[in-house]
């Protein structure tokens, strides 16, 4: 039996001479006060509200789309309101016009998608003997370090292991399992979408209600009208920047020879809501498809090239100048976003991080104790830029 070796007379003493004596009464006072408890409670009110947001994603996730959508439609609504239509009507027409809108766009798009996925074993195996090509040499010299392992384990005498096979659901099983839980949450999107339209002002009205003082309601309507015009303005201008990137890249694929270039137009408004990894994804899939139509590497290439070059225009100039300071987020606190939310959330948190985030950064902008917080999530402005430059 083990027993522990404790110098029982060891005493408490600085590590340098000079430096106080420890105090545990005063380490356990500083605990028992309210600023420690204040900190504890913090932690665990963190680590709750992240439990929280990760098992109740089936729950959860809906209703964020719903109400970033209803901040996008609200203004529509309104506007609506002016020519004497309710909400509810107004309402049930944006709603229509979604289904109609999504329906058109998968109705054009069925073709070209059928005839990838039908051609998609075929064009897999020429991209693999492509890229087999090109790291032919790569390959020997793996081959070559695998054969010095083998004689290694030979020397050293065969050992027996016992190989353990992991049954997996087959993919029908999959795709039919994710369709269905696909289908059962946009539904619940578009209904609470359509309340959350048909109910107008009936929340703020209600927050109104409830704040004692005048300066609380104006300030709380105030705060409302700001932080909804901002989110809608940075909503459309993000879908109306990526719709664009997807207008030119189809339009370069078709000029590059390309088959399908609506469906890679598509694609990039879609991937486009994920920052840097959706441009990733692009990538990887442009190359494995160009390298199946051209003949030569280089040819093929080009098309991510081109890609590429469309997307570092678009980020680096186009987002910028329509954004501006207001609604540009830091790059550093961007990833962070982006990482966390599709951490807690898979690919869906992925798609409405930068949403999240920024009608986060909006919100924070507009409250007068979280203003550093919104300034940090920020881009540098020309000050800061010239700062750095100096």
């Amino acid at each position: 039996m083990l027993t522990p070796d404790v110098d029982a007379t060891a005493q408490a003493r600085p590590v340098e001479e000079g430096a106080p004596t420890p105090d545990l009464g005063r380490t356990g006072a500083a605990m028992d006060s309210a600023r420690g408890r204040s900190a504890g409670v913090t932690t665990l009110t963190v680590l709750a509200l992240l439990y929280t947001l990760y098992f109740a994603r089936p729950f959860l996730l809906p209703i964020v789309v719903a109400l970033l959508l209803s901040f996008l439609f609200s203004p529509l609504v309104r506007a609506l309101a002016r020519f004497k239509i309710r909400p509810p009507v107004s309402a049930g027409l944006i709603i229509l016009g979604l289904l109609g809108t999504v329906g058109f766009v998968g109705y054009e798009l069925s073709g070209p998608v059928q005839g990838w996925a039908s051609s998609a074993p075929q064009t897999f195996a020429t991209a693999q003997a492509r890229i087999h090509e090109v790291l032919k040499p790569f390959e020997r010299a793996s081959q070559t370090a695998a054969q010095v392992e083998d004689a290694a384990g030979a020397v050293g005498g065969p050992e027996t292991a016992q190989e353990v096979v992991v049954r997996q659901p087959s993919l029908i099983a999959r795709i039919f399992g994710t369709t269905q839980k696909f289908l059962v949450a946009a539904m619940e999107v578009l209904i609470l979408l359509y309340f959350l339209l048909a109910a107008g002002d009936l929340f703020l009205q209600k927050l109104i209600k409830v704040l004692p003082n005048l300066r609380d309601k104006q300030k709380a309507v105030e705060i409302a009208r700001k932080t909804e015009a901002s989110i809608s303005t940075y909503l459309l201008t993000t879908f109306a920047i990526t719709f664009t990137e997807g207008v030119v890249v189809a339009l370069a694929m078709w000029a590059l020879g390309m088959p399908n270039p609506l469906l890679w137009g598509a694609m990039v408004v879609v991937l486009e809501f994920i920052p840097y990894l959706g441009a990733l994804i692009m990538t990887a899939i442009l190359t494995l498809a160009a390298l199946t139509v051209y003949d030569t590497i280089g040819q093929a290439l080009l098309v991510p090239g081109v890609f590429l070059g469309i997307n570092i225009i678009q980020g680096n100039f186009v987002s910028p100048a329509l954004m501006g300071h207001r609604l540009a987020l830091n790059p550093v606190a961007l990833l962070v976003g982006l990482t966390f939310w599709f951490w807690i959330w898979g690919l869906p948190g992925a798609f409405i991080a930068v949403p999240l985030l920024a009608t986060f950064k909006i919100f924070c902008d507009h409250i007068e104790s979280l203003a550093a917080v919104g300034e940090f999530l920020g881009e540098r402005d020309r000050g800061e830029r010239r700062a750095v430059i100096r």
